[in-house]
C-alpha cells in the first residue's frame, strides 16, 4: 500500500455507501482514510456510524438556513469571496426560463450553508471529496473553492442510475417507471449541471418483469458499495485523468466535452 490519500465524505441520511467506503479503506480496498464526515442533516443516521470509527464529524443544517434566509432576507450574511454573476453564469441546474429571483433565492442560501460547509471542512486536509447520499445540488461557489485546477477535480458523486439517463434525485424510481429493462448505477466527478459530470464508472442490472422500485432498488444498492470504493481506489492511484474531446453535432458545430480516462498500471 503506497502514501494514504485524505477521504471527505458529505452525506444526507443512512450512509451505507460511507460504509462501504469506510470498510473498504479499513480492508486495504482503498488506499485512503476519512478523515471528516459532514451532513447538511441533523438527523443523518450516517453520522453514527462515522462516530462508530472515530471519525470527526460535523453538522450544517440546511433547512435552518433556508428557512432563516426566506424569513428574512435583509439579513443575509453572504461571504465576502462570492461573485454573483460569475456563480449564476456558471450554475447550470435549472431550465432557460427560470426566473431569475427563483434563480438568486436558490444561490444565495445555498451559498450561506456552503461557506458553513467549508468552515468546517477547512479544518481537515483532504485530497477527494465524496458525496455519498449529500442531497444537495452544490453551487460554482462551492466546487470552485474545492477544485482549484479543472483538470485535476476532487469531488467525486455516485448516482443511481446510468447516466446521462435519470438525471435528479429518484434515479433507480424514474428508471422503474420510464419501463427501462437496464438499471444501473454511475459514479462521476461533479460539475456545475445536474450529475452531468464526467462519468468515472458504471455498473448495470436486469429489470425483469416481477422486479418493483424496491427490488431495483436492492440490486442498485449492491453495486454501489463496489463501485464506488473501486472509483475511489483509481483516484488514490493517480488513474484518472480528464481529457476533452470534440466532435460535430447535427448542426454541423463543433462541441466539446470532459471526460475520464482510466489510465493503466
Amino acid at each position: 500500500m503506497g502514501n494514504l490519500i485524505r477521504i471527505g465524505a458529505l452525506i444526507s441520511g443512512s450512509g451505507t455507501n460511507l460504509q462501504a467506503i469506510i470498510d473498504s479503506c479499513e480492508q486495504g480496498k482503498i488506499d485512503g482514510k476519512i478523515v471528516f464526515v459532514g451532513s447538511d442533516n441533523p438527523g443523518a443516521k450516517g453520522i453514527e456510524r462515522a462516530a462508530k470509527h472515530k471519525i470527526p464529524t460535523f453538522i450544517v443544517n440546511y433547512d435552518s438556513i433556508i428557512r432563516d434566509f426566506k424569513k428574512d432576507q435583509d439579513k443575509i450574511n453572504l461571504p465576502f469571496c462570492f461573485d454573483e454573476k460569475d456563480v449564476i453564469s456558471k450554475l447550470s441546474i435549472f431550465p432557460e426560463d427560470t426566473d431569475m429571483q427563483k434563480i438568486k433565492t436558490f444561490v444565495y442560501s445555498r451559498v450561506i450553508a456552503e461557506a458553513k460547509l467549508l468552515e468546517e471542512i477547512e479544518q481537515y486536509p483532504f485530497d477527494l471529496l465524496v458525496l455519498a447520499g449529500f442531497m444537495r445540488n452544490l453551487t460554482p461557489y462551492f466546487i470552485d473553492w474545492i477544485n482549484t485546477d479543472s483538470n485535476n477535480p476532487r469531488i467525486m458523486n455516485i448516482h443511481p442510475a446510468l447516466l446521462p439517463s435519470f438525471p435528479g434525485v429518484d434515479g433507480y424510481g424514474d428508471t422503474f417507471r420510464y419501463g427501462a429493462k437496464i438499471g444501473g448505477c454511475t459514479v462521476h466527478f461533479i460539475d456545475y449541471g445536474e450529475d452531468s459530470g464526467p462519468i468515472v464508472g458504471q455498473r448495470a442490472f436486469s429489470i425483469n418483469e416481477e422486479d418493483t422500485i424496491d427490488s431495483i432498488k436492492k440490486k442498485g444498492l449492491a453495486l454501489e458499495w463496489e463501485l464506488y470504493p473501486e472509483c475511489i481506489q483509481l483516484f488514490a492511484q493517480k488513474r484518472l485523468k480528464i481529457i476533452t474531446t470534440s466532435h460535430i453535432n447535427g448542426k454541423g458545430e463543433k462541441t466539446y466535452r470532459r471526460v475520464v480516462k482510466i489510465i493503466n498500471k
